[in-house]
């Protein structure tokens, strides 16, 4: 429990306030005692495999697996050198869909898209490509690489505007079922390419509810910088489908609309304390917004790790199939971490290490560019979830849960 308190950065009498809370309401007993055990025994198996003593500071660990995701993006770089496509977003594009194991969706019908767009004329967009009204806009240009264009470049008092306005009037016959849709964005979309680039730090975002992924053709030659976004388009085809299954859910509401834009929005709910036995639902990162917020030391379960641990499961499902792939290497590694007290430099010792490869991945590219940035914020949102799936029983129980009590903003035993 002393060891998970530190990866978690709580106080130990929480967890075990947590433990015996849960226990005795669920009927599952030594739960963070197999989650401790289960973490330990993937981090000697990793040692093992990169031969590394268990004697290891943290640089030398951080160093080896950034290593190690860099290998393996030069592995799957190559693999993907024998897949279909005329570019390598092309190629990308088609892998990524054909072993993302998701079905298909509830989406907004494309129409509605094209209709928001005549309501509410973006003035800057047009003015961008050289158009002089809507009608050569939609004429020209499909209506998914539109709205993937205007957030950067509509103000951000005209998306409010046009959000508030156009979405508050859906309801579930403007949806409809159909397949998750990759698109990789044309030349004369390149400056605004820069733009999203320049402002993420990755070239690939979604639309979830016209039920689009989109890909920014700026090709980044920094190790790292591919696996990363690879395993993120993975992400997104089970973010996407996560969300479509609560379309479905709150599509027999009357106020259907309200929950959309609540969705869209990433709504969590702004609380300092959770009664025992809530679990608080945050579907976002905090931690790259304020690394002090209070949420972050709360019992909680991510739906963003549940997508991470699937789409990286589809890359390891990858390395399982050809043998010229080691990426079942990190199966299973997303939630695992641990504090080694012995680094060579005084900043180092004591912080946690991340097992997971986003985290890996974007702290080889944090090296290559020079910085000493070391990410673990997937890692430990990763292990609260695990602890919540592990109480629950299992994996689809907790995507239930989660469905169950979205609007809600947590879960309570």
């Amino acid at each position: 429990m002393e060891k998970l308190a530190k990866v978690l950065e709580v106080d130990v009498s929480l967890l075990a306030r947590l433990d015996e809370y849960m226990s005795s309401r669920v009927g599952r007993r030594g739960v963070l005692d197999k989650v401790s055990a289960e973490n330990e025994s993937s981090i000697e198996r990793v040692f093992w495999a990169l031969r590394l003593p268990m004697s290891s500071d943290s640089e030398k660990v951080r160093a080896a697996l950034r290593d190690t995701a860099r290998r393996h993006e030069e592995q799957l770089v190559s693999y993907l050198n024998g897949v279909p496509g005329a570019t390598e977003f092309d190629k990308a594009a088609h892998l990524a869909k054909q072993i993302a194991n998701v079905g298909r969706g509830f989406f907004l019908k494309k129409s509605y898209g094209e209709d928001i767009i005549r309501t509410c004329p973006p003035k800057k967009l047009l003015e961008f490509l050289g158009l002089k009204d809507v009608a050569e806009l939609l004429a020209k240009h499909d209506v998914t690489e539109i709205f993937s264009a205007l957030r950067f470049i509509e103000s951000d008092e005209w998306m409010h505007e046009t959000f508030e306005k156009a979405y508050s009037g859906f309801t579930s016959h403007d949806f409809e079922e159909r397949d998750i849709e990759i698109k990789v964005l044309g030349e004369e979309w390149h400056e605004v390419a820069l733009k999203f680039v320049a402002k993420k730090h990755h070239n690939v975002s979604h639309l979830k509810e016209f039920g689009v992924i989109f890909l920014n053709p700026i090709k980044e030659d920094i190790p790292g910088k591919f696996v990363r976004d690879f395993a993120l388009l993975l992400h997104y085809f089970h973010e996407i489908s996560f969300y479509s299954k609560l379309f479905v859910k709150y599509s027999a509401l009357p106020d259907f609309s309200e929950h959309l834009k609540a969705l869209l929005r990433g709504d969590v709910k702004d609380v300092k304390s959770v009664s025992e036995g809530e679990w608080l639902i945050v579907q976002r990162y905090l931690f790259k917004i304020d690394p002090k917020d209070p949420r972050l030391f709360l019992p909680r379960v991510n739906p963003e790790s549940m997508h991470w641990f699937r789409g990286e499961r589809d890359l390891v499902n990858l390395g399982k199939s050809l043998e010229l792939l080691d990426l079942e290497f990190w199966n299973d590694l997303d939630w695992v971490g641990s504090s080694f007290d012995h680094g060579a430099g005084e900043a180092l010792s004591g912080q946690v290490v991340s097992f997971d490869l986003e985290d890996n991945a974007m702290s080889e590219v944090s090296a290559a560019e020079g910085k000493t940035e070391f990410f673990s914020y997937h890692q430990r949102e990763a292990m609260w979830t695990k602890i919540f799936m592990e109480y629950v029983g299992g994996e689809l129980e907790m995507e239930q849960l989660l469905i169950d009590n979205f609007d809600k903003g947590l879960i309570k035993f």
